[in-house]
């Protein structure tokens, strides 16, 4: 039986070609960095779990022995604390493509429409330095998929998904724009095609659709796929007012925020993402379904709307328990006393008072901050969920009043705590 191992195997593209080379009778083995995201995906699948620009020319010689394919899902849109453009789609091909050297196998390149040396941002740019790598090996095949649609979004797709579900308002961004898609299943129909030498050696080509859609219309595609109303609103924004929020979107990258709003992803999109099936389709490769047909072959479900929505609501509610927490440790550090008489006016004596009072500021702060990098971000919120039970329940012991004030100072910790809870339960690694 052939082998087969997938870079990036469960990433968007990846975890499809590892269903379909496996569907087409391959042994298929995925490699990448987490073991959870490999899990989420497929835990029966056999996985190498490895950071894959870390992996040596000698490890690469051991990995291909016996493999007959191997596709390169793997990929990054952005530098940032995670990713380094330049180790994921240059050093790795470079170490790869030496270890292939002589090797009876077929390398498959998943690169993206638009990509060329000269191009406006450094994620194409490394990626066309990585097809060149590619074009030295024996045996290669390159496919150049424009946007992809699946039944799971992530990046882009997602915030198109996102825009596309809001209530009432359908804004209008960049509508000069022009994007082609595709539909992964005939991007992972075309790898299988490749893996199986259907495809000639030497292939360049665009998976796309034939047709090409302004940016709101695809998002309004997007809505009523997700079988909401038509909106009521349709605000054209100018595109200036997208530069704040791709600033913040590039210092959370520091963070190790992936956020679709960075602005290499708003500079691929203002350049727009088309491509060109012919050279595809006269290398033999089966044509792409348009638009209208993939979704009408992906049905959205009550799930696909609450991501949409969720997808909003996460960033909004973790930027408010920052602020919260944040801003309530600052202003007790700041005035402390009136904590301190709290506990003291109803028994306790003033060294433990004032630790409890500077030691939950200080924590206050610390949640408030780590919430903000993507690392801790799910941590810190089931802390701050624990931590306003843990003042809840001392509260009963110190201060029972409390609970009887009119004002509610302690029912008040309750929504903010359910705010935590639900931070910390939808914010998952891909």
């Amino acid at each position: 039986m052939a082998r087969a191992i997938i870079l990036g195997g469960y990433g968007l593209i990846g975890a499809a070609c590892l269903r379909a080379l496996a569907d087409a009778g391959f042994t298929v083995t995925g490699i990448g960095r987490s073991a959870t995201a490999a899990r989420q995906i497929d835990p029966r699948a056999a996985w190498l779990i490895r950071d894959i620009p870390a992996i040596t020319v000698a490890e690469w010689r051991d990995i291909l022995q016996g493999v007959s394919v191997v596709v390169n899902a793997a990929g990054a849109l952005q530098d940032g604390t995670r990713d380094d453009l330049q180790a994921i789609h240059v050093t790795t091909l470079a170490r790869l493509t030496e270890a292939a050297r002589g090797l009876p196998l077929r390398l498959i390149q998943i690169s993206a429409a638009g990509v060329s040396p000269e191009a406006s941002t450094h994620f194409f740019r490394t990626k066309a330095d990585g097809d060149a790598l590619v074009r030295q090996t024996a045996n290669w095949v390159i496919l150049r998929p424009t946007l992809v649609l699946a039944q799971e979004a992530y990046g882009g797709t997602a915030l198109l998904r996102a825009v596309a579900a809001l209530p009432g308002i359908l804004p209008q961004v960049m509508p000069e724009t022009r994007v082609q898609t595709v539909h992964v299943a005939d991007l992972a129909a075309a790898v299988t095609a490749a893996a199986n030498g259907e495809i000639p050696h030497g292939t360049e080509g665009d998976l796309t659709e034939a047709e090409s859609h302004s940016l709101p219309d695809l998002t309004l595609a997007l809505r009523r796929w997700l079988g909401l109303p038509e909106p009521r609103f349709k605000p054209r924004l100018p595109r200036w007012t997208l530069s704040l929020p791709a600033r913040i979107a590039n210092a959370l990258g520091l963070l190790g925020w992936r956020s679709p709003l960075r602005s290499t992803a708003l500079r691929t999109l203002s350049d727009g993402i088309t491509g060109d099936p012919k050279p595809w389709a006269d290398a033999g490769g089966h044509p792409c379904r348009p638009l209208a047909e993939t979704l009408a072959s992906l049905p959205a479900t009550r799930a696909d709307r609450l991501a949409a929505r969720a997808y909003t609501a996460l960033p909004l509610a973790i930027a408010t328990l920052a602020l919260f927490w944040t801003l309530s440790g600052l202003l007790t550090l700041v005035a402390p006393d009136r904590a301190i008489h709290i506990l003291t006016s109803r028994g306790m004596t003033q060294t433990p008072a004032t630790a409890l009072v500077l030691g939950g500021a200080l924590a206050d702060i610390a949640l408030g901050l780590l919430i903000l990098w993507r690392n801790f971000a799910s941590r810190a919120a089931l802390g701050m969920a624990l931590l306003s039970a843990a003042y809840l329940a001392g509260s009963l012991f110190t201060a029972p009043d409390l609970w009887a004030d009119p004002l509610g100072p302690m029912l008040k910790v309750l929504p903010g705590m359910v705010l935590a809870l639900w931070v910390w339960l939808v914010l998952e690694e891909r």
